[in-house]
């Protein structure tokens, strides 16, 4: 089924048209028209299924013009990462709607600007939960004409601890309204919360899509602030594909990234949603007739590409959706071939993003170092002595030329010095230094947080551990221990990111309740004696669907033995 079948506003057609969507996934195809009729609605779906234009496109579509300056729905998210994407998805279905105002609050931002944008007027508020609440609490988020209510990855919220949040939020809006979910599992949380707050909703089941690419290599590098550019030449330049593909988030850094590839020699072009069709069927036809060697694109524009021969991916800017990285490399490989993906990061934050994608993929993403500029020469040498043997056809034109530069002085040494060194392009490889690796490994020195909260007010680990996670954008691994006590919780943590973490978790939030994290002083006066809590695991009904227990403790304990395999 096609968006076009749809009953869709033209602004919406013409949006959705712009993004290169045409034909629906099955969520969108089975849960659009229903809630585009006011229907109350469970998605039991993954991520990278296309839900965010499931829910996203009849959102934008239920506004009206008395809706401009009224909240009418609202959409919850785990993550900030996740409202970010949700909101961004929003916008570009809103392209050519302009009574759509959509906008975005999540903790670790600025609650003064967020407080300015709803006053603005918003129709549509996408956020996690904490940060909802602080909101309606404040007053600056007015919920009473509310007509639908959307909660995203609604599973991940309930395992970190926002439960008592969201059903504050469901009982601060209208009983009139239309409520929808998407969840990967539908553990009895979920089932709770659907009997209470849906009336008679349509159940939805997608199967997950793939999420494995096979005979793909997959390496990235670590690579230091401001010099991707640098390594992406560099390695360019060392492996030589004759057709490859890079991936930027926006349009303007593919333009400014294909203008530096080209002054450095390379034969490269960009597409972006910006071109002009005429534009973009030039630059398609010369890469698929191999005059342009290497594409620089945007994931929008290099929707519905189909080139066979791309010998590598690089990401030059991490996907804002892990599905995207299948996508996007996903462009080598096919039809039997081997192919390559490289990807660059730089700092910390890039870091733990790369570890998301890894374990969303569940495939090893091999840390490789860049080459040196001496081993580039060496590599250029054979490639050019190898060309050279192999080429067996010799016109009598090329002799003639020879001839013609030694009656002017220039002998068939000189000639074939002169082409050489320009094929060799010396000249042109930047100085680099190679940066040091983000972490050293997990020996790494471990210091204790210390957080105000503990047994006493009904608190689990992972209620921590997602709070943690939230307001630092870390990975779950990341943290070690934690031992809950009757009025506070400590949690090990790595040493050089200390002083990250207590900016990043100062205020935060932890199933409702304000807490205040420092670091642990070691002592232990507080305890009275009382040994710590441990996760507790229900056989028949686990909070943590189908994962093992040795799985759950090793979120919490890092030296357990099912933790010595090295991820990165």
């Amino acid at each position: 089924m096609h968006f076009n079948e749809l009953n869709l506003s033209q602004e919406l057609i013409q949006a959705v048209e712009e993004l290169g969507f045409t034909e629906m996934t099955e969520i969108q195809q089975k849960s659009i028209p229903l809630l585009l009729e006011g229907k109350d609605v469970i998605g039991r779906s993954n991520t990278g299924t296309g839900k965010t234009a499931a829910f996203g496109i009849p959102a934008v579509e239920s506004i009206t013009e008395a809706d401009k300056k009224n909240v009418t729905v609202l959409i919850l998210c785990p993550t900030r990462e996740l409202a970010m994407q949700a909101h961004e998805e929003i916008r570009k279905f809103a392209k050519f709607k302009r009574i759509v105002k959509a906008v975005s609050v999540y903790g670790g931002a600025s609650m003064e600007r967020q407080i300015f944008e709803l006053k603005r007027g918003a129709n549509i508020v996408i956020g996690t939960p904490g940060r909802i609440m602080d909101h309606i609490r404040r007053k600056t988020l007015k919920l009473n004409n509310l007509r639908c209510v959307i909660l995203d990855e609604a599973d991940e919220m309930l395992n970190m601890g926002f439960r008592e949040d969201i059903e504050s939020i469901l009982s601060e809006v209208p009983t009139e309204r239309q409520t929808v979910l998407f969840s990967a599992t539908m553990p009895p949380d979920i089932l709770a919360i659907t009997e209470k707050y849906q009336n008679n909703p349509i159940h939805i089941k997608i199967k997950s899509s793939q999420k494995t690419v096979e005979l793909i290599e997959q390496f990235y590098f670590e690579v230091a602030m401001g010099r991707k550019t640098d390594a992406l030449k560099l390695l360019l330049y060392a492996y030589s594909p004759s057709s490859s593909m890079v991936f930027c988030n926006t349009k303007k850094m593919v333009d400014e990234l294909t203008e530096e590839l080209v002054k450095s020699g390379f034969k490269a072009s960009g597409i972006h949603g910006d071109m002009k069709q005429s534009q973009r069927t030039q630059v398609m036809n010369g890469f698929k007739n191999k005059s342009i060697e290497i594409l620089v694109a945007t994931d929008v524009a290099a929707r519905g590409i189909d080139v066979s021969g791309v010998d590598a991916v690089f990401n030059y800017d991490l996907p804002q959706d892990n599905e995207y990285y299948i996508h996007r490399i996903g462009r080598t490989g096919r039809a039997g071939r081997t192919g390559t993906a490289y990807t660059l990061i730089s700092g910390r934050k890039q870091f733990y993003e790369l570890r998301e994608i890894e374990k969303y993929i569940k495939a090893d993403i091999q840390e490789k170092s860049l080459p040196k500029k001496s081993e580039i020469i060496s590599i250029r040498k054979e490639n050019i002595i190898n060309e050279i043997s192999d080429c067996k056809n010799v016109s009598k034109d090329a002799y003639n030329i020879i001839d013609r530069l030694a009656s002017k002085g220039i002998d068939y040494r000189e000639t074939a010095a002169r082409i050489i060194s320009e094929k060799l392009n010396i000249e042109s490889l930047p100085e680099f230094d190679i940066p040091q690796p983000l972490k050293k490994g997990r020996k790494e020195k471990t210091v204790k947080i210390d957080i105000n909260i503990g047994r006493n007010k009904r608190i689990a680990p992972n209620f921590i551990l997602g709070a943690l996670v939230d307001a630092t954008g870390m990975s779950g691994r990341d943290f070690g221990k934690i031992d809950i006590f009757d009025t506070h919780t400590t949690v090990e943590i790595p040493e050089t990111e200390k002083d990250y973490i207590l900016d990043s978790t100062n205020p935060m939030k932890i199933n409702g309740n304000k807490v205040e994290v420092k670091l642990y002083n070691g002592n232990v006066s507080a305890m009275k004696g009382k040994r710590p809590e441990k996760p507790k695991f229900d056989r028949r009904k686990s909070a943590y669907g189908n994962r093992k227990k040795s799985d759950i403790y090793s979120d919490y304990i890092p030296n357990r033995k099912n933790r010595t395999k090295k991820r990165h």
